[in-house]
């Protein structure tokens, strides 16, 4: 399955010993792996369970949370980054995915915040370097802007990883979060241009919206984006690396993650590979 991998939240209920034997057997060849699913066997195993399973590592999820106003919780969230950064280099994958952060509780200075951002980005990016890892900076939807991103599309993410070398900050083009962008073929060849597209990751945008909107993502192929039109921009900005699905679902989650496999595989073929 040339070109897939398994971004671990999609099947969040397998531990990541269950998601490397689940990707084995269906023939994803690759997985994006989380933090707290790492944690939960420690680095240099899940470095070792990878590794003898012969899948590669898409991404490490995540890294970010930028914007606190507190000298003390900046300190934490600088220490936090260079953990992450050398948790990604462990388990052998050049791609950290940032999720910068939102508005801290009582904070209205969207644009201060946005500037903490790109302050803790230039402190990491020399280490970034260092590790062989990049930062990849992913803008989110702007609903998402006060509790999780301050950087909303991918010129804003552009505008801040172009500061920095391309090896040590690129950005995501993620299909939920950007495909309602009116400027998205622009700066999708602008971050081909630079080099600076780090990762593709895919789901749907389906209706209606849950309460929590995180968990409205549905697999390719049920909602409203066109991954084709997408894919081939992504592709002709010279983009060759994984595509990974992601998906963020309660429905998704309690199905059984064989099922959710296979049909992860049928609609990558579908919608994304064929034409």
């Amino acid at each position: 399955m040339k070109g897939l991998s398994l971004n671990q939240i999609t099947t969040k209920g397998w531990s990541l010993p269950e998601a490397v034997r689940g990707c084995v057997a269906a023939g994803i060849p690759a997985i994006g792996l989380w933090r707290d699913k790492v944690a939960e066997v420690g680095v240099a195993t899940a470095a070792t369970l990878v590794r003898d399973a012969g899948l590669a590592v898409s991404s490490l999820c995540r890294g970010g949370f930028l914007t606190p106003t507190d000298p003390a919780d900046r300190r934490a969230a600088l220490a936090e980054n260079l953990r992450a950064l050398e948790e990604a280099a462990e388990l052998g994958t050049d791609t950290l995915v940032m999720v910068v952060g939102g508005l801290p509780d009582g904070d209205r200075d969207l644009a201060g915040a946005r500037s903490r951002v790109a302050d803790l980005v230039a402190e990491l990016a020399p280490h970034a370097g260092d590790f062989g890892v990049r930062m990849a900076i992913e803008p989110l939807h702007p609903m998402f802007c006060a509790d999780r991103a301050v950087v909303s599309t991918l010129g804003q993410a552009l505008d801040l990883a172009e500061q920095f070398p391309a090896d040590q900050v690129g950005v995501v083009v993620d299909s939920y979060h950007v495909w309602w962008d009116p400027q998205l073929a622009d700066q999708i060849a602008r971050a081909g241009a630079g080099g600076r597209i780090a990762s593709y990751q895919v789901c749907d945008w389906t209706l209606p919206l849950p309460a929590d909107a995180l968990l409205g993502r549905g697999h390719v192929g049920d909602g409203h984006i066109d991954f084709r039109a997408m894919t081939d921009q992504v592709t002709a900005a010279g983009y060759t690396g994984w595509v990974e699905v992601e998906i963020f679902n309660e429905d998704v989650w309690r199905t059984p993650g064989e099922q959710t496999l296979k049909t992860v595989i049928e609609r990558h073929l579908a919608h994304v590979v064929a034409r």
